[in-house]
């Protein structure tokens, strides 16, 4: 490995080839053997000497050259150089400059030579990984086409063309097997740079690996026509897509199932059978989650307090339809709709309408001390609360057949004594747990809040005053794909977010926290009012 000995053009034909196979730049190479052959004449001269070594790009010509510093007091006489002993070979030469000296032609030994050798490959792989990262990182998103090359503990990793790929076990299609040379299709879902080299990994078991080959099978889709709006796998048994047309003109479900269904079939080909449902996707939240329990028919949705559906109700003979085998079904459809809900037959949702009423009518029959038969009656023309009884005018209660204006009265009076003698409890049970009384004449808290505050350790009005309006209110999170309950402190309560946030902000009012002006401000500023409640607060 020596310049003498060598031809030295060879130099630059070899650097050529290498730059060729490994699909990198020329000067790359040529940088990797300078750098190798100044590594090598370091450990014949010594690794305190700055060597540096060049290769001329036209004639292949090696120079090596030792560099120093030009200093007024050398204290590394390896590295620097008085400036006296400078000038006798450039007059010109100045404190800090670098004066470089000519080598003779260097003859390595074996293991010198190795080593240079070692380096340079070193060099070279690391240009090659950085040139694999620089063309993927770019490609994460994408599908790629790859031929299989070996499996590794269960991975399987395809050659790409311009590198290699894995597949990781749990990414693979349950089912599929493969073997050596077979060419797949798989989606680039991340691409990392890693000590060992930059890693490229693969799915296709992910929600995006669906999309994209609609995406290429569907022209509509690849144009921005039609959009697909949410995803859901169970990978290689069934899937469920929403998918959403913006041109009117244009059935979305039709242009993905395609003529005869030729589209989705080769969708269905590629992910080796996987069944997929399309429906249309709709803001509607009770019609999209009905159009996602197909093929089961749907009686009624029943709604949360938020107004979103949170139980669904079925006909006896829909009921395994709709949950599906192992639940796919069901579970598939609440992952696409972002929805909780559970299902029920139509016996099933009247027999616990029968137990609500039938617990109702027992509330009112010890809070007004009541007969069964006249608290049923109640409960049955919506007086199912204490409360209710107690803030309703009493010509509502005259509209019951067999009710006149004696009982009325005294079926409220009995009402508000209930509820007077409740909210004396609350209080005198607060007060023994320590609430101060800030927090106790605080206006808009009721006597069965400041006890709930109180039993959750909430004793002071700053202490209220720091908790977020979702935190009393409670509400909805979406984690890991599904909305999940968040129970609030005071959820029991029947308080709403805007009263919830309202109190707080009222109560940082009164201690000081933010003036009314602000408290105004952030009232009329719905994004500054938003920025303390909503799913991002909660998660």
């Amino acid at each position: 490995m020596s310049a003498a000995s060598a031809n030295r053009l060879e130099l630059l034909q070899i650097a050529d080839s290498v730059a060729q196979e490994k699909m990198i730049d020329q000067e790359i190479v040529v940088n990797a053997m300078e750098e190798a052959w100044a590594k090598a004449a370091k450990y014949q001269y010594g690794p305190e000497f700055d060597i540096r070594a060049t290769i001329d790009r036209r004639t292949g010509d090696m120079l090596l050259r030792r560099v120093r510093t030009v200093s007024e007091n050398p204290e590394n006489h390896a590295l620097e150089i008085d400036i006296d002993n400078a000038r006798e070979n450039n007059p010109e030469a100045s404190v800090g400059d670098e004066i470089a000296e000519d080598l003779p032609p260097l003859e390595l030994g074996r293991i010198a030579a190795q080593n240079a050798k070692q380096v340079m490959l070193q060099l070279v792989r690391d240009a090659e990984r950085e040139r694999q990262y620089e063309e993927f990182k770019d490609r994460k998103g994408t599908i790629v086409n790859g031929i299989v090359r070996r499996e590794e503990y269960g991975n399987i990793v395809l050659d790409i063309g311009r590198g290699e790929a894995v597949l990781r076990r749990e990414q693979k299609i349950g089912r599929e097997n493969y073997q050596r040379d077979d060419r797949l299709r798989a989606f680039i879902s991340d691409v990392r740079r890693e000590q060992r080299g930059p890693q490229i990994f693969l799915s296709r078991t992910a929600p995006e690996f669906m999309v994209e080959l609609f995406r290429l099978e569907v022209p509509e889709i690849y144009e921005e026509i039609i959009e697909i709006k949410a995803v859901a796998r169970d990978p290689g048994s069934r899937a469920k897509i929403a998918v959403v047309s913006h041109d009117s003109s244009i059935d979305p479900v039709g242009a993905c199932v395609g003529m005869r269904g030729s589209r989705v079939q080769a969708v269905v080909n590629e992910l080796q059978g996987e069944r997929i449902d399309i429906i249309p996707w709709t803001e509607n939240s009770v019609e999209l989650i009905v159009s996602a329990l197909q093929p089961a028919k749907v009686a009624r949705v029943i709604l949360d307090e938020e107004g979103l559906p949170s139980e669904v109700v079925v006909p006896e003979d829909q009921l395994s339809l709709a949950i599906g085998r192992r639940g796919q079904n069901v579970r598939l459809a609440c992952q696409l709709t972002g929805l909780d809900i559970s299902i029920m037959t139509e016996a099933q949702e009247m027999e616990r309408r029968q137990a609500d009423v039938a617990e109702r009518t027992a509330i009112l029959m010890e809070a007004i001390d009541v007969d069964q038969v006249f608290a049923h009656l109640l409960v049955s023309e919506g007086f199912d609360s204490i409360e209710y009884l107690a803030a309703c005018d009493v010509e509502e209660l005259l509209e019951i057949e067999g009710i006149d204006l004696g009982i009325a009265e005294e079926v409220q009076n009995r009402a508000i004594a209930h509820i007077e003698q409740e909210n004396r409890k609350s209080l005198d049970r607060a007060r023994e747990l320590g609430v101060e009384i800030a927090l106790e004449e605080f206006d808009g808290l009721s006597p069965k809040m400041i006890e709930t505050l109180a039993e959750e350790g909430i004793l002071t009005l700053e202490e209220f005053a720091a908790c977020a309006d979702w935190e009393l209110a409670g509400g909805y999170v979406m984690e890991g794909g599904k909305r999940k309950k968040d129970d609030g402190i005071l959820e029991n309560c029947d308080i709403t977010l805007e009263e919830a946030r309202l109190l707080v902000m009222s109560a940082r009012v009164a201690v000081g926290i933010i003036d009314t002006a602000e408290l105004e401000a952030v009232i009329a500023d719905d994004d500054n009012f938003n920025s303390e409640s909503g799913d991002e607060s909660m998660e």
